[in-house]
Order: structure tokens, then C-alpha cells, then sequence
């Protein structure tokens, strides 16, 4: 019997020609030939800082310990690109502790777009969260302070979600797992600033190993534009008065960028703005007034639409919403869970100030006074310390979460061994606690080594310290012991 001959699917090169004689008739000659010649060079990765722990002067260091070429990126002030690198941006120390995160430059757009400073009485929610890149971004521009609610519906990607916040040192956060679709009936009129990074079919241009172009059926992408739809009305409707929405996909197909926005137009359409991008970005991109079938409603040229030729990007697109007036929300029951059972207790005052006292005495840093700064308070599950955000507590204290706030670290008979997040967080604040490593100490140490040596102090003969080298770089933390300092980086730190 003759075996049936199978058609191989398209490669990832044959998805993205077909994909540009789709966006030929939407582009001038000139332009069409302008992302030709583009998507022919290479995309360079790029890197976005984390300024709750590094500052301007850190990217200076990097590059010339690194051999990296850095380039700006013009809409994101702490994004840049690296053009050439004797070393790749994942493997760094400072990458693996969350001094950085490396990102697409287009990625970096949207959170860009808000009107967003610290303000402690801030809500966001991230509605499709993972894997957490935006997230983190969210929270270096408020601050962290306020509350960034990082949600998304898969219950498999909130680990990865969750990792990255902690390493990014977040500790005004709560990661939810739900469908997003529900935030607007839960949640009506509740948020300042709502971010919806849309799951989309991805066709950006720009085919990579780690997110190759694949065909996406007309079917598949009639069902991703409609729920795009859901999650951008749930959203809208989740969102303050005289607050700011961004949506977002990292694909080029109309039907799931401005077909959307039209949408939500002809749902609520004096009930918001899409405002103008003109002084966010440093040259026009602007939406489409049709995709060449239909016309959009004129407001939707205002979003951002990135072909690659336009920032040396992949292909993006995102606007910026404000809302002008409540609208009607679905009305659905609220998921409810009596915060006792989780197991986590308040501490009283006095246990507080008594913890923050040993952090003082031990690092010579006043996390009593950033604690208040950041509206945080200690809760306590068993032996381990908790900093939760009061936010958190104060708006949605009865709802299931899978992490909410920051590990601060164990308690035992030696006293709080502080957590790795936490340390890695303030530790380059630390005026005591501190061991500084040699050149082939730190060689070792990286490589996950117990280091041999006298580290002890007599107040200290065993305690938590910040392990740097010599160059002022962080290694993460060790444990010291007479003679010994043990070597407590994560594993996953460890290359």
C-alpha cells in the first residue's frame, strides 16, 4: 500500500514572505522597500535596566567590562541597544540578579506611553502578564510603589511570571491567575493605569529561534481578534475615569490591532480617547486608516503601528486610551478567599520595628523608613517574613493570588536571614554586612563555590552578607561561618 504523500509545513522564511505581500498593498512603494531592506539586517537585542537597583552609571560600567557597543533607544530612557558585544546580555551576573532584562526594543514602547510617576496610592493591573518583561517595566516607572496586580490566564506561565519579579527585587505586587476577561465585571472603575499586551499570532517580521513565523489560519485569527476584543472591553471597563489604558501585540495584522481599537470605538466610543502619540515617539508610525477591505474609524491612526524600517524593531503596534466617562460592566461573583487561610499573620508593630532594628544593626540600612516610603507592612507565614503591599491588602485582600509582596527571609535561632530577592534588592545600599571577594574568589564563587577564608566578625560569627567583588559588582549572598563562607546563590543563578 502506497504511503499517502504529506506537504511539508511552511518554513519560518516562507511565512514571512507571504506575510509581507500581505502589508504590500498597505504600504507606499517607498516604504515597502524601506522594510525590505531593513528586516535584511539583524535584529540586535537589546537591554532595559532595572533603576530600583542600578543607576545610569552602572550601564557605563557594563559596557566596557562587557565590550558592548550601546546604542539609546529613543522612547525609553533606561532601554538601549547593543549593537556589538563580546558578551551576550544573558550572561552577566547583573542580568541573572535583575540589575537588567533583556528585552526587544519594541517591547519597551508601551509601558512608555503612560503618564505614569510613583504614587503610593496607585493601582495598575497587567492583564496578560507573562512572562513579566512589561510587568518589571511597570514597576521601575512607578517606583515600585503604589501596586502593580500582574494577572494572566494560564495557570503554566505564572511561574515564570512569578520568578521574574522576584529577581527584578518587586515587592509592590500581587501575581493573580485568571481570566482577564472577568477584570471589568469584578473590578469596574478601579485602576489608574490598565496595560493589555494582547496574546496575538506574533506576525512581527522579525522570525527569530525563540519565536519563529508560523502560518496562522484565517479562523485562528478571527478567534484571537475577537477575545482581543473581550480582554480590550474588560480592560476599558476595569479602568478609572480619567485614566490611561495601553494595548498592545507584538503582531502587524490589522485584524488584531486596529480592527480591535475600531471595535471598542463602536462600543464606547464617547467614552474615550486614543490620544496622540506624537510627543511620546521620536517620529511618526502611524495606524492605518483602513487594511485596504474597510475603513477604520479616524481615531485609530493615532495608535503606534512599528514596522521594523520604522526604529530598527521588530513589528509592534500599541496605542494609548484615556477614559472620559464609566460605562456599563457585567456583573460577575468575585472569586473569595479568607486571607487566614493562606496561613499569613500581620506582625504587631513592636515585632516589626524589633526586625528592622536587627536589619540596621546588621547592614546599616533603614528598612523601617523604606517600608513606609513604599507602604509596606511584615506578615509572617511560619518562620518566614513576608513584605506585603498595604495597596494590596486595603483594595483586594479577599481574593485568591498565587504571590503577593516580597520574601523577606527566614527567621531562626541566629536571628532573620534575609532572603536572596530582598538582599540583591537594597543591597548596594548597605553601609555594613559586606564581603568583598578577590578575582579568582569571585571565579569561584560564580561557579557556585563555598569560599575558604577568614570572614567572621566577633558581633557576627554567623550572619547573612552581601558577597561583592572588587570591581563593586554584587554576587548575590553567603552565609558567614568561621573560616568558610557559604555560597547560598539560587540555583538558577548559577551558569
Amino acid at each position: 500500500m502506497k504511503r499517502k504523500k504529506t506537504t511539508p509545513p511552511p518554513s519560518a522564511a516562507d511565512v514571512t514572505r507571504l506575510a509581507l505581500e500581505d502589508h504590500r498593498r498597505l504600504l507606499s512603494e517607498e516604504e515597502f522597500n524601506l522594510l525590505l531592506q531593513e528586516l535584511e539586517k539583524p535584529l540586535y537585542p537589546a537591554i532595559r535596566t532595572n533603576p530600583l537597583k542600578a543607576g545610569p552609571e552602572a550601564v557605563r560600567a557594563w559596557a566596557g567590562a562587557y565590550g558592548w557597543d550601546l546604542k539609546p533607544v529613543p522612547y525609553c530612557p533606561t532601554g538601549w541597544w547593543i549593537n556589538d558585544t563580546a558578551a551576550a546580555p544573558g550572561q552577566p551576573m547583573e542580568h541573572r540578579l535583575g540589575f537588567y532584562y533583556v528585552q526587544d526594543a519594541a517591547s519597551m514602547l508601551p509601558v512608555e506611553l503612560f503618564d505614569l510617576e510613583p504614587d503610593p496610592n496607585q493601582l495598575i493591573l497587567d492583564m496578560a502578564a507573562s512572562p513579566g518583561g512589561k510587568t518589571t517595566h511597570l514597576v521601575s516607572r512607578s517606583g515600585d510603589q503604589g501596586l502593580v496586580v500582574a494577572n494572566d490566564s494560564s495557570l503554566d506561565r505564572v511561574t515564570a511570571l512569578r520568578l521574574v519579579l522576584q529577581t527584578w527585587g518587586a515587592a509592590n505586587t500581587a501575581v493573580t491567575n485568571f481570566p482577564g476577561e472577568k477584570f471589568g465585571g469584578w473590578f469596574p472603575e478601579t485602576f489608574d493605569r490598565v496595560l493589555l499586551d494582547a496574546p496575538c499570532s506574533m506576525q512581527n517580521l522579525r522570525s527569530t529561534d525563540a519565536h519563529p513565523m508560523r502560518p496562522i489560519s484565517a479562523r485562528e485569527r478571527t478567534a484571537l481578534a475577537r477575545r482581543q476584543a473581550r480582554l480590550l472591553a474588560s480592560a476599558f471597563t476595569a479602568l478609572k475615569t480619567g485614566g490611561q489604558l495601553v494595548y498592545a501585540t507584538c503582531t502587524l495584522a490589522p485584524e488584531e490591532d486596529e480592527a480591535v481599537l475600531d471595535h471598542l470605538l463602536q462600543q464606547y466610543g464617547d467614552a474615550f480617547q486614543i490620544l496622540s502619540l506624537a510627543k511620546k515617539l521620536p517620529a511618526p508610525a502611524p495606524g492605518l486608516a483602513g487594511d485596504g477591505s474597510r475603513s477604520f474609524h479616524p481615531d485609530v491612526v493615532r495608535a503606534a503601528r512599528l514596522y521594523p524600517h520604522r526604529f530598527g524593531t521588530s513589528g509592534f503596534f500599541c496605542a494609548l486610551l484615556s477614559k472620559t466617562r464609566p460605562v456599563e460592566s457585567p456583573e460577575y461573583s468575585l472569586p473569595l478567599r479568607d486571607l487566614a487561610k493562606t496561613g499569613l499573620e500581620r506582625l504587631y508593630p513592636r515585632e516589626s520595628a524589633a526586625i528592622c532594628a536587627q536589619l540596621e544593626q546588621a547592614y546599616g540600612f533603614d528598612y523601617l523608613k523604606q517600608m513606609a516610603f513604599q507602604n509596606l507592612a511584615l506578615w509572617s507565614r511560619g518562620d518566614q517574613i513576608y513584605v506585603l503591599p498595604e495597596a494590596w491588602i486595603q483594595h483586594f485582600g479577599e481574593i485568591p493570588f498565587q504571590a503577593v509582596g516580597q520574601l523577606l527571609g527566614d527567621s531562626g535561632p541566629d536571628g532573620l536571614a534575609v532572603s536572596h530577592e530582598w538582599l540583591t534588592r537594597f543591597a548596594p545600599r548597605f553601609q555594613d554586612g559586606r564581603v568583598v571577594l578577590d578575582a579568582a574568589q569571585s571565579a569561584a564563587w560564580m561557579r557556585g563555590e563555598d569560599i575558604q577564608g577568614s570572614f567572621s566578625s566577633p558581633d557576627h560569627p554567623a550572619h547573612i552578607a552581601a558577597v561583592f567583588d572588587q570591581q563593586a559588582r554584587l554576587l548575590g549572598r553567603g552565609r558567614v561561618f568561621t573560616g568558610r563562607l557559604k555560597n547560598l546563590l539560587p540555583r538558577r543563578v548559577i551558569y
